[in-house]
C-alpha cells in the first residue's frame, strides 16, 4: 500500500499525463438476516476497483442456464419456476467491453502516428484466461479495437514511454512494429507476490506516468482498499455524505453497509480489538487485510488465535467487519467434476463502468460515462467462509428470479 502511494506521489510531482480515468467496478452483496429486522436486508460485502473478474464467464453461465431451459433439461416440477422471464441474462461481457471502448474513443487520435491498441495486463501464469478472453473478443469483434495481452513481468521489455508520454507497445513477435496504447486494463498488479523486486515497481510507475488511460489508476486501486471501505462504513461515519448529493441518500447507502471497524489505537479501534480478542464476540466478525483476490480473510473463532500470533504493530493493517448472516438455502453445485448437494450461500456482484475527467483542482471531475454493466452470481457451500471462485471456494452461477 505504501509503495502504491509513493508511485502516485512521484507521478503527481511531475504532473499526470492524462486527466481521463476508467473504472470497471464490481460491488458485491449478500442477503442478511437480522433478528431485529422484520424482513431480510441486502448488505454490501465489498467494492472492487481492480481486476473485477468473472464478467466474461458470468455471461456464459447465464446463457448456459437459458439454453438448458430451451431444451427442457430441467425437471417438469420446475416448469413454473424456471421460465424465460425468470432467467435474466447477464450483460457483463458487452457492458465491460463497452466501458473500455468508451475510454478508447475518449483517448482520441494517436499522436504518435502508430496504430492504437488496448492492453490487457495479465499475470505470468494466468489461470483466469478464459474469463478475460470473452471481453477481448467483444472489443475486437463488436468495437473493432486491437487488443494485446501483456504479462506484468514484460512491461519494461515490451513497452516504452516516448517524449510525449505516449505509452508505446512493441509486440515481441513483431519487433519492427509499435502501437500507441489507449487503455491499460489491469488484471494483474493487485497482489504483493507480483512485486518481487524493484523492476516490478518500476514497471507500474512506467504505466502510471504514461498518457494511457489506466483501469484502474494507482489512486483508484487504493480507493478500493478495505481501509477506505472501513472509513466510509464505520457506524456514524461523517465521510460518506461528502460524496453523495444529500444526507438522505447517504443514510440509505449506509444502511447497505455491514458495520466495519478499524484495528488501530483510535477509540473505535480499541473497542474492535476487545471484540476481536474475545472468543465469544469474535464469532460474529471477519478480519480482513488490505488484500484482493480471495483466500486472505480470517473468520470468527480463528480471529483471536491469529491476533495472538500477530505483532500488535501489524494489527492496524486489518479491519474488523460484522459477518453477514444469509438465509438457509439448498442447491446443487457442479465443482471439480462432481455434483455437490447441500446448503449453499449466494453472493451477487453488480458490475459498473465509469469514465470521468479529473479537473484542475482536487474534487473537480466531469463524469463522461456511468452505467450498469451486468451481474455475477457466485454460489458456494455454506460450510465455506470464503467465496472466491479463482481461489477455489465458489462456483459461477446465474440468477433465477422467484416471487416471495
Amino acid at each position: 500500500m505504501a509503495n502504491l502511494w509513493k508511485i502516485h506521489m512521484e507521478v503527481k510531482k511531475g504532473g499526470y499525463a492524462h486527466t481521463l480515468n476508467l473504472g470497471l467496478f464490481r460491488s458485491d452483496y449478500m442477503v442478511h438476516l437480522d433478528p431485529s429486522e422484520p424482513k431480510p436486508l441486502v448488505k454490501q460485502v465489498e467494492f472492487n476497483t481492480i481486476a473485477s473478474s468473472f464478467g466474461g464467464l458470468s455471461s456464459q453461465v447465464s446463457g448456459m442456464h437459458r439454453y438448458l431451459r430451451s431444451i427442457d433439461a430441467y425437471p417438469e416440477s420446475m416448469a413454473n419456476i424456471v421460465t424465460e422471464s425468470s432467467l435474466p441474462p447477464s450483460t457483463s461481457v458487452s457492458g465491460l467491453a463497452r466501458g473500455m471502448a468508451k475510454a478508447h474513443e475518449a483517448y482520441g487520435e494517436s499522436s504518435s502516428g502508430s496504430p492504437a491498441c488496448v492492453i490487457f495486463l495479465v499475470q505470468e501464469m494466468e489461470r483466469n484466461v478464459f474469463d478475460q478472453r470473452h471481453i477481448e473478443y467483444a472489443l475486437n469483434e463488436k468495437h473493432g479495437i486491437r487488443t494485446f495481452r501483456l504479462p506484468f513481468s514484460r512491461v519494461l521489455k515490451d513497452t516504452k514511454v516516448d517524449d510525449n508520454r505516449n505509452l508505446m507497445y512493441i509486440p515481441p513477435q513483431m519487433p519492427n512494429k509499435q502501437y500507441e496504447v489507449t487503455v491499460v486494463y489491469l488484471r494483474a498488479g493487485y497482489s504483493p507476490a507480483e512485486y518481487e523486486d524493484q523492476t516490478a515497481w518500476d514497471a507500474r510507475l512506467q504505466l502510471e506516468r504514461s498518457k494511457a488511460i489506466k483501469c484502474p489508476s494507482v489512486l483508484l486501486q487504493l480507493a478500493g482498499t478495505k481501509k477506505v471501505q472501513q472509513v466510509l462504513a464505520t457506524p456514524h461515519s461523517p465521510h460518506l455524505k461528502r460524496f453523495l448529493p444529500d444526507e438522505k441518500q447517504a443514510a440509505d447507502v449506509l444502511k447497505t453497509f455491514a458495520p466495519i471497524y478499524p484495528m488501530d489505537k483510535s477509540e473505535a479501534g480499541i473497542e474492535a480489538r476487545k471484540l476481536a480478542t474475545n472468543p465469544e464476540t469474535a464469532t460474529r466478525y471477519v478480519m480482513k487485510p488490505q488484500r484482493e483476490g480471495g483466500g486472505n480473510n480470517v473468520y470468527r473463532k480463528a480471529i483471536p488465535h491469529t491476533l495472538k500470533n500477530l505483532p500488535k504493530s501489524q494489527w492496524p493493517a486489518y479491519i474488523l467487519m460484522e459477518m453477514i448472516e444469509p438465509p438457509e438455502q439448498s442447491n446443487v453445485i457442479f465443482r471439480n467434476g462432481e455434483l455437490q448437494k447441500g446448503g449453499v450461500i449466494c453472493e451477487l456482484g453488480i458490475y459498473g463502468a465509469c469514465l470521468w475527467r479529473q479537473g484542475q483542482h482536487d474534487g473537480e471531475r466531469e463524469v463522461l460515462e456511468n452505467f450498469d454493466a451486468g451481474y455475477l452470481l457466485r454460489t458456494k457451500g455454506d460450510s465455506s467462509e470464503e467465496g472466491g471462485v479463482a481461489a477455489g471456494f465458489g462456483a459461477v452461477d446465474s440468477a433465477c428470479l422467484v416471487e416471495v
